[in-house]
């Protein structure tokens, strides 16, 4: 078995103007002091060259450099946004198009070669970082859909998941020339929401190996979905984990959908560790059961508390919870050794002869 590494954290939620958010090597070392090993980095925030890390192995080995000598690593990088673009809905245009550069907005075909482009970089520079997962978006064309009123066309979702994997196929065998496996984060909102729609996926691009989960199980809060069989479920295909808090509180008044409600005051809601419904014993335990090898890394988000404080809270949290997993069963002190005579005698097999 292997012990998951952590705690890491996600930036994206901190990056801004002001130091210690407005460079990497501050972010790095707001972290560090915080107590966190690793990063996840956001590739669209600017923090570092993309399309030289994408090239240059010299620039990557040189950032990792400035990373140790802070005391943290990278633990994947994460393309959330241009993920999301790589398929956006026409109902979504006008929203996701603030996400794209200035050149290709009002352009959805020139906006998803874009996203594609980035996404291909992306896979490039985890490599040319020594890393093994990408975090990211499926992005959607079949969510204006989700709930089945009005009926749906025969045949609709099947070709919206169809065209989903044939902008996907390219991109995952980029990941996969690579040697980096890309982890769709199920998250509603994306065509790739929970285990049916990524199975959904899964299918539409052959079972592709570099096709994966990062599994993030406040999304799953919120759905009211199992959270735990999950991982039962789909532990050979989870190599990203985000630690993320989230309650489910249903009302006489409003549930799941939460009635148009801002997030302070819908039944389903993020927050910060240890502050939700989400049983992290149980998470750490499974992961480490089924030999998760990766990174345990905060994204935090909370409608109610202080972002900085439920960062300095995190990592703490997430330390407590990793489990140092076992090198010996716990009873080897009563262990006999392997005697075959003495098993045949013990299942009354010893005077039996042929």
């Amino acid at each position: 078995m292997k012990t998951i590494r952590g705690p890491g954290i996600y930036l994206a939620q901190f990056v801004g103007d002001r130091a210690p958010f407005d460079t990497l090597e501050h972010l790095a070392r707001w972290a560090a002091g915080l107590g966190y090993a690793g990063i996840q980095v956001p590739t669209s925030a600017g923090l570092f060259d993309l399309a030289l890390a994408a090239e240059s192995r010299a620039y990557c080995d040189e950032l990792r450099g400035k990373l140790a000598e802070i005391g943290v690593q990278i633990t994947e990088l994460a393309t959330h946004i241009e993920g999301q673009l790589v398929a956006v809905h026409p109902a979504y245009d006008a929203l996701f198009d603030g996400f794209a550069p200035e050149a290709v907005r009002g352009k959805p075909a020139a906006r998803t070669d874009w996203a594609t482009a980035q996404l291909r970089l992306a896979a490039r520079a985890s490599a040319n970082l020594g890393l093994t997962a990408h975090a990211s978006f499926s992005g959607a064309l079949a969510w204006p859909f989700i709930y089945p009123w009005p009926q749906r066309p025969a045949g609709l979702v099947d070709e919206a998941f169809a065209e989903l994997g044939r902008r996907w196929q390219p991109i995952l065998d980029t990941f996969d020339a690579a040697g980096v496996d890309l982890a769709f984060e199920l998250h509603p909102g994306e065509d790739l929401h929970d285990g049916i729609s990524f199975e959904r996926f899964l299918e539409a691009v052959g079972g592709h190996p570099r096709a994966n989960i990062l599994y993030d199980p406040s999304h799953f809060v919120l759905q009211a979905l199992d959270y735990l069989a999950f991982i039962d479920i789909y532990h050979e295909r989870i190599k990203a984990f985000h630690v993320k808090d989230a309650e489910l509180n249903p009302t006489g008044r409003s549930g799941v959908y939460g009635g148009y409600q801002g997030w302070v005051e819908r039944p389903g809601r993020f927050r910060s560790l240890g502050h939700g419904n989400v049983k992290f014993g149980a998470i750490f335990s499974k992961m480490a059961q089924y030999d998760f090898t990766g990174w345990a890394v905060l994204e935090w988000e909370c409608a109610l508390k202080h972002p900085e404080d439920g960062a300095r809270e995190g990592a703490s949290f997430i330390r407590d919870h990793i489990i140092r997993v076992t090198e010996h069963a716990f009873d080897d002190f009563a262990r006999s050794g392997v005697d075959v005579a003495g098993n045949r005698r013990l299942l009354g097999l010893a005077q039996r002869t042929a």
